[in-house]
């Protein structure tokens, strides 16, 4: 039989506990194999809870002032309280699955679950909810799916740029191929007109002093 300071410790180790919690569920068993206890032990281990068999008037203590105490009418008979501080939909599955899983071994009394009384159809709608990993790891993917849609927008604008520019380079000297001809050859037109018009320019000058020394000559 346990001793009156070791109960006192085992009731301040509870009330702490619950305090800190967010939500917790109440339960009860028959026919309990140990097999079946560490099976359902493990899997609160994994939803990130904490699991106790407690003495109905020590749980009625310890819930006292807190959210829980709203379930206290559930403190009779066989209990044991299953409770975290983390996810409650987490913890939620975990108890729905494990009743439902081993009817014949244990039963729901009650819960609360972010400071609400819960029954068992409650809880079940409450389990049938994505937890807060599942609701993140969706809100990362429909972002990641977002940003890689514009990144791929943003890169194929260059890229379809640059396709279109090829093209371009690709047709552009076939087009420019047919006026270089004409535009050299003006060029040569422009250039060689002024030679023409040397010789041309030089005649009368030539004709103009022929005249004088033949004037010259005849005087």
């Amino acid at each position: 039989m346990k001793s009156r300071e070791t109960k006192q410790r085992d009731l301040d180790a509870l009330t702490a506990s619950l305090a800190n919690s967010t939500s917790a569920m109440i339960v009860s068993f028959s026919k309990l194999t140990v097999a079946k206890d560490i099976e359902f032990r493990n899997n609160l281990r994994e939803a990130g809870a904490k699991y106790q068999v407690v003495k109905n008037t020590l749980a009625r203590i310890a819930v006292k002032g807190t959210d829980f105490e709203q379930a206290s009418d559930a403190f009779k008979g066989v209990t044991a309280i299953a409770w975290t501080d983390g996810d409650p939909v987490v913890l939620s599955k975990a108890v729905s699955k494990f009743m439902k899983d081993n009817a014949d071994h244990y039963s729901f009394k009650s819960g609360v679950v972010d400071g609400k009384l819960v029954d068992l159809q409650q809880l079940t709608t409450i389990a049938s909810l994505p937890s807060k990993e599942e609701l993140i790891s969706k809100l990362l993917y429909v972002i990641n799916a977002q940003a890689q849609r514009i990144v791929t927008v943003i890169n194929a604008v260059p890229r379809d740029l640059a396709v279109v520019i090829k093209q371009i380079g690709e047709k552009d000297p076939a087009s420019r191929g047919g006026s270089a001809a004409p535009a050299a050859k003006t060029e040569e037109t422009v250039e060689a007109a002024p030679a023409e018009e040397t010789p041309a320019a030089e005649t009368p000058a030539a004709e103009e002093g022929s005249a004088a020394e033949a004037e010259e000559k005849s005087e």
